[in-house]
């Protein structure tokens, strides 16, 4: 059965997902953070409350890509992610439950491929409001060409041309992909050398969404002084695969309540590109 363009507007069944403080400290541990940042790596502290970093969400707002089953069949070793947004209604809690929706709200033939927009809306189910929501893009090779609509392109969130208001190195270690897949993704290609070599990876590579959260780490403590309250809102686009190991730099350029921003490799490469972020 080929892609389906009539699916558009279909969406999930609710799914519910919990979380503890030990996940929360792990995801933290997964996307980089360590002694520095304890209000994000332990709850052991008189004078920092445990807190979350803001990209959890793309971890705790899972089930809302099944909505991509009623586009009809395709394999899944041709899906790649191709961009991430979240948007935040408030601070996520250190612990709780979420109930999750997804909607597919586009599908567009890029003739040698498909494109994938899904949302999904996660709702704390203790209060009953909307806690967080995840955009996500997926490209599929080799199911294109139905004479679809291309959708939307061209660039967007370009930095001006000057150097950017801030610049931030983390490092990544070489186990670090080890350590973010134990918050939920599991794919041998971030962990089986074997597996990888099958994908074209000389070795495993890091997830898309743990560069994503090391990204987000660097944009919280930059421009919102490291209180997750005041993140808003993030926004990008994977353009490069990063191996374990890697350095990342993260460039900002600042307007006001927003950045746009750039991550890059250690060889200077951009790993994410497209980026905006907004905070208060």
């Amino acid at each position: 059965m080929p892609i389906n363009p009539d699916a558009v507007g279909s969406t999930s069944e609710p799914h519910e997902h919990s979380w503890t403080e030990k996940d929360v400290m792990l995801y933290a541990l997964g996307v980089g953070a360590g002694t520095g940042e304890l209000q994000f790596t332990t709850e052991n502290t008189m004078d920092t409350p445990l807190r979350v970093l803001p990209t959890m969400a793309v971890v705790l707002g899972v089930g809302g890509f099944g909505a991509v089953g009623k586009i009809g069949t395709f394999n899944p070793a041709m899906l790649v992610h191709g961009e991430q947004a979240i948007e935040l209604y408030g601070e996520i809690p250190t612990s709780g439950t979420v109930s999750t929706v997804g909607e597919i709200t586009g599908i567009w033939d890029k003739g040698k491929g498909a494109v994938i927009v899904t949302e999904s809306v996660s709702t704390d189910v203790s209060t009953g409001k909307p806690l967080f929501k995840n955009t996500m893009s997926a490209f599929i090779r080799g199911e294109g060409g139905w004479g679809g609509d291309r959708g939307p392109s061209g660039p967007r969130n370009e930095p001006p041309e000057r150097a950017p208001d801030h610049e931030v190195t983390y490092h990544t270690r070489d186990d670090q992909a080890l350590i973010y897949r134990l918050s939920g993704d599991r794919n041998p290609l971030h962990s089986d050398p074997a597996f990888a070599k099958l994908g074209g990876f000389d070795r495993p590579i890091l997830h898309g969404l743990c560069t994503y959260g090391f990204t987000g780490r660097a944009l919280l403590h930059t421009l919102c002084g490291s209180d997750p309250a005041r993140f808003r809102s993030m926004e990008g686009r994977f353009s490069s695969p990063v191996y374990p190991g890697e350095a990342l730099t993260v460039r900002m350029w600042v307007e006001g309540s927003s950045a746009t921003f750039q991550t890059c490799g250690e060889d200077g490469r951009v790993v994410i590109d497209s980026g905006r972020v907004t905070f208060s």
